[in-house]
């Protein structure tokens, strides 16, 4: 085998060597030669100066006597020092210098043509007699010899040098030829004998240096060649076998999947590029979408076509999938929520069919997507059972909501609910446009319903009579807010359809049922009145008489009188959750009737009153937690409801630990709203009455508890329906803007008894 060598490692390495070792010397006598130049020169330096400040002090005398003939001896010995090139003496005062020598065969002509040489060094030095300078002396000194032997000095190391590189040279290439190149011809020689196939070739394994480790992979991997041409061999034997089973295999898989595409319940099918379905697919796909021949065919008509997909979403479909095939597996999870999953697709023969769709992608060896999965499901039945179950579990959450209730209270909640509606329904169809007395009104009724469907926890009705009362709340925001009598005659249809829901699930699921609660009348009376008329006969006494009819007239007034806690009973369970919803404790109730009881034709009226009040006072009378604790107060709140009666009136006195009525907010709604002009002096009692107005609250925020200014307007319309009145009393001053107060409630003395007795 030929080899081409570029470049031997030898000659590369004594290359690298050499200009080293020249770099290295080039630097060392430059360094040397830096070094004694500087010197010398310095040397030279200090002996010119030395020179120059004897001859000022030798020449003092005979400069001030002036005696030429020692001046001349005193110059004669300077110029003995052959460095010195010459000398001028010039006495102060005089222009003319009084002495000048230069050394013979100077190349200057003159002093100042020493002086102008760079490379001459020029000291003066002054002569000075009892502190006066009388003369001065100026001794040019020069450097030839210092460079002289500067330049000798270099030359001479430079010899040296290129001696030595060239003996280190030839050594360092002798040493290379033997130590490296000889060992690595001998490897070479083996990797030419394992190219050529030669694997019996010995491989000289015995250095332990780097190039015997080298030797020993060599060796290794020439018996690791000859293991695996062992095994390929043995593979060639094998593989027509293997080839066979393999394709066996294969064949059974292949029927495998045949039988699932051909028996599975689910429609699977792949679309490849172009949104063209590939001609493998599961057989029920057929079923499915009634289709016989679904191979080949376009991907987005073939399962939209006549459907509930309307024409940007099928257009958004065909994109999506278009996009995806041939990019990256990442783009699938980013764009997949484009892919339609259910829709409903009709046939000719007027079926409807809701199918479910699970795209999937499939990727090739670059980790592209090379197809996309479907998976086709008819999910008709599932969803019918689906829908059935979700009614059936509605009618399930109705009755046990109607469980918790009593029959009365329930019925009185249905006919209360009604009356409300049909008052309503007959000031919408008299009213052909936008009246806010008459909006009023509505919302007053429908606000009422809502808390009493809440109150008792029937929560389908208070989510349908929300969504009315909201249009309401719109008309009464928003004067230019169309007033579309059918529209609203429609949502009140559907307040009325869901009462009536919970109407006829109680008669008919519920016939019969009768949950009494508190009150029915007791059947420990009962059984008073039954052995009372037992002992009756011809021989009792008249007293015996009056105490039977004592007997009857308690029973017959439990009956038709209700207390104080079975009244507010309904409410007082509610509050924990309305707490809850705002987000505060629940308030502490503290109810004192002193055994008062209420005649059960007011009691739904005072449901509906105290539902208001015990609601508003949660909402926006009682402080929050963090608030209640700043001030010292505790964390939960009171409200006090005090029953009274007397000849003039049966009073309800309501109260909470509440900051107060807010007298600022109500001065700034009214000026708001025009009821009020701005800087107008009013009284706090007048400020209060403000309350009862329709539109007048304090919330600062509508919630679905309370905030939209209907509770107290409708609190005291309903008591005036009974000759009844409502009026707030201050209990102490206003401090910063706040000030407590109490509601009284006062109805006739007849709707009450006072201490049933037995």
């Amino acid at each position: 085998m030929v080899h081409y060598m570029r470049s031997s490692i030898v000659r590369v390495f004594t290359l690298v060597v050499l200009i080293g070792i020249v770099v290295g010397m080039g630097v060392f006598t430059w360094m040397i030669g830096a070094y004694n130049y500087d010197r010398s020169m310095r040397e030279l330096s200090d002996k010119a100066t030395n020179t120059a400040q004897l001859a000022a002090v030798s020449l003092v005398e005979p400069v001030w006597n002036f005696n030429t003939a020692e001046v001349q001896g005193i110059v004669s010995a300077i110029m003995l020092d052959t460095d010195v090139q010459g000398i001028r003496l010039t006495q102060v005062g005089e222009d003319k210098p009084q002495l000048e020598k230069l050394r013979d065969g100077s190349s200057a002509v003159s002093f100042s043509g020493l002086l102008a040489n760079a490379a001459n060094l020029q000291r003066s030095e002054a002569i000075v007699r009892e502190g006066k300078e009388i003369a001065r002396i100026q001794i040019v000194t020069s450097s030839d010899k210092v460079l002289a032997l500067v330049r000798f000095t270099s030359i001479m190391i430079a010899a040296f040098a290129v001696i030595f590189v060239a003996l280190l040279s030839g050594f360092v290439w002798w040493l290379g030829r033997r130590i490296i190149q000889r060992p690595i011809d001998l490897l070479r020689n083996s990797a030419d004998q394992l190219a050529c196939g030669n694997l019996e070739y010995a491989i000289d394994t015995r250095r332990s240096d780097e190039l015997g480790s080298l030797a020993v992979s060599f060796d290794e991997m020439r018996n690791a060649i000859r293991q695996m041409l062992a095994v390929i061999e043995e593979h060639n034997r094998t593989l027509e076998q293997k080839i066979l089973e393999r394709t066996a295999e294969l064949q059974t898989k292949t029927n495998d999947i045949n039988t699932m595409l051909e028996n599975m319940r689910q429609g699977i099918f792949t679309i490849v590029s172009g949104g063209i379905i590939h001609p493998e697919y599961s057989a029920y796909l057929r079923d499915i979408f009634e289709v016989l021949d679904i191979a080949s065919l376009s991907v987005c008509p073939f399962l939209f076509a006549d459907s509930s997909v309307g024409g940007d979403e099928l257009a958004q479909v065909d994109a999506t999938i278009n996009a995806l095939i041939g990019e990256e597996a990442m783009n699938f999870q980013f764009n997949s929520h484009l892919l339609t999953t259910e829709y409903t697709k009709n046939f000719a023969n007027g079926k409807h069919k809701t199918i479910e769709l699970d795209w999937s992608p499939v990727l090739n060896t670059d980790g592209l997507i090379d197809k996309l999965m479907v998976t086709a499901r008819d999910v008709t039945e599932l969803k019918a059972l689906q829908c059935e179950t979700e009614q059936q579990k509605e009618q399930l959450e109705i009755i046990g909501q109607i469980l918790a209730l009593s029959r009365d209270k329930l019925l009185e909640f249905f006919k209360t609910s009604y009356e409300f509606l049909d008052e309503n329904q007959a000031l919408i169809e008299q009213t052909p446009q936008l009246n806010l007395d008459v909006v009023a009104t509505l919302f007053r009724n429908l606000h009422t319903v809502k808390g009493n469907a809440r109150t008792y926890g029937l929560s389908y009705c208070t989510d349908k009579v929300h969504a009315a009362e909201s249009v309401y709340s719109l008309l009464r925001a928003q004067h230019n807010y169309d007033w579309n009598q059918q529209a609203l005659l429609d949502q009140l249809g559907q307040a009325r359809a869901c009462i009536a829901k919970y109407e006829d699930i109680y008669k008919s699921r519920l016939a019969g049922y009768s949950n009494s609660g508190a009150d029915d009348t007791s059947p420990g009376m009962m059984e008073k009145i039954a052995l009372a008329i037992a002992r009756l006969n011809a021989d009792s006494s008249i007293e015996d008489y009056k105490n039977f009819t004592r007997i009857v007239r308690a029973t017959v007034d439990a009956m038709r009188y209700e207390t104080v806690a079975a009244m507010l009973h309904g409410i007082v369970a509610a509050l924990p959750s309305i707490a809850r919803q705002l987000g505060k404790e629940v308030p502490e109730l503290v109810i004192q009737d002193y055994g008062i009881r209420i005649r059960k034709d007011i009691v739904p009226v005072l449901r509906n009153v105290f539902m208001h009040l015990f609601r508003n006072s949660l909402d926006h009378g009682l402080e929050s937690t963090a608030d209640r604790t700043a001030v010292g107060k505790p964390a939960q709140g009171r409200i006090l409801l005090e029953v009274s009666r007397d000849d003039d009136a049966l009073r309800f006195r309501f109260s909470d630990d509440g900051q107060g009525l807010a007298l600022e907010k109500i001065h700034a709604k009214a000026c708001a709203t025009g009821r009020l002009i701005v800087g107008q002096a009013v009284s706090d009692e007048a400020l209060a009455e403000m309350i009862f107005l329709s539109g007048v609250t304090t919330a600062e925020a509508l919630t679905d508890v309370s905030g939209r200014g209907i509770g107290m307007d409708a609190v005291r319309k309903f008591l005036h329906k009974h000759l009844g009145d409502i009026s707030l009393v201050f209990t102490a001053p206003s401090q910063q803007g706040y000030r407590p107060f109490c509601l009284l409630l006062t109805l006739p003395p007849s709707l009450t008894l006072v201490d049933v007795g037995e």
